[in-house]
């Protein structure tokens, strides 16, 4: 009865008559759309938590029957039993995140994205270990390759012309009316993040929240005007503030709305952050940069760093850090049609997408 049993629960990993290869484990119900991903693929995909009897009674199994299975996971969300299979076996573990131009709208409103990012090795924003991305801007031949360099140019100046970010969920905004006229005072843009975030946790030797990143920019900048702008989804109200902005509303200009980047970057002089992408989009602007964590982009000659990296030994540009992260690491999908698509043309659709929306 039990191996009848056994036999039907393993004949529901197959699709088409061919049993899956690629296994999709830790993801949220609305993400399903990331099967649309693995193009070529026969995927399961599972629910987001499995037992550990389950798994290793019918789900591993079915894994290792099939000479050349993958598992797939969001980030770090992988339950220690299929983490440890797959270490047994030698099966690759292959996580899951959000690209650096995702959508309209948030993630936490469940916009389908319209980058992902896939890492054998580990995860972009986890500065302990070594990722793919990491491998990429350390070793790749840039000189080798000034087509790619054009292409991260030509990309460049498509951003910041067409306005884009990550995420752009916000409407344009007159900056002078916020931030005031500008003068000679040196002008300084904190960018908060969401502080229990795993890029805080993962790229950060010390614990540092927003709060300290304000006093720290106020702390080296005593005659600036600081201004600091909270992260989106805490604007939002989708995610909570560790740290409570109104105890340093003494030393700088709280944003108390959404304001696209494009906008919040005009007549700064300087950005601090902890580790937020924003930086990375100061950077490729032409804004000197300070990070107190140690982002994808840090460690290799162009930002103002406060914490080392000794794995990170190349120097590197701001344009051939865009070309590794936004043209070679990260993939692309047209969220409607699920098609793939080239760096471009994803930036062409964005940018036609918030002309719709915004």
């Amino acid at each position: 009865m039990y191996e009848r049993y056994l036999g039907w629960v393993l004949s529901s990993f197959t699709w088409a008559g061919v049993k899956p290869r690629a296994y999709v484990f830790g993801m949220s119900p609305w993400k399903k759309n990331v099967r649309h991903w693995l193009d070529g693929e026969t995927v399961s995909q599972k629910s987001r938590h499995v037992g550990k009897v389950w798994f290793h009674a019918v789900i591993a199994p079915a894994i290792a029957a099939r000479k050349g299975s993958k598992v797939y996971v969001w980030g770090y969300k992988v339950q220690p039993h299929i983490e440890q299979f797959c270490r047994s076996r030698n099966i690759p573990i292959i996580r899951v995140e959000d690209g650096f131009i995702r959508s309209i709208s948030l993630g936490a409103f469940k916009a389908p994205p319209l980058s992902l990012c896939f890492d054998r090795s580990g995860m972009y924003f986890d500065a302990t270990q070594r990722s793919d991305l990491e491998q990429l801007i350390e070793a790749y031949d840039f000189n080798a390759d000034p087509d790619l360099i054009a292409r991260a140019r030509t990309g460049i100046n498509k951003l910041i012309a067409s306005r884009l970010s990550k995420y752009n969920t916000s409407t344009d905004t007159d900056i002078a009316a916020v931030y005031g006229p500008k003068t000679d005072r040196k002008r300084i843009l904190v960018v908060g993040q969401v502080e229990d975030d795993a890029s805080i946790r993962l790229g950060c030797d010390r614990i540092i929240d927003n709060n300290a990143l304000v006093r720290i920019a106020a702390s080296e900048n005593p005659q600036a005007q600081i201004i600091y702008k909270p992260h989106p989804e805490v604007l939002h109200g989708t995610r909570a503030n560790q740290s409570d902005p109104n105890d340093v509303s003494d030393l700088a200009m709280i944003l108390k709305q959404d304001i696209t980047l494009a906008d919040a970057f005009q007549t700064v002089d300087h950005v601090y952050t902890i580790t937020s992408l924003s930086g990375f989009e100061a950077l490729i602007r032409g804004i000197p940069v300070t990070c107190l964590g140690m982002p994808f982009y840090a460690g290799w000659g162009a930002t103002d760093d406060r914490q080392e990296c000794e794995r990170r030994t190349a120097k590197r540009t701001p344009e051939e850090i865009f070309a590794a992260a936004y043209i070679l690491y990260a993939r692309y999908l047209h969220p409607t049609l699920h098609k793939p698509l080239s760096f471009e043309e994803a930036i062409e659709l964005l940018a036609e997408m918030k002309g719709r929306v915004l």
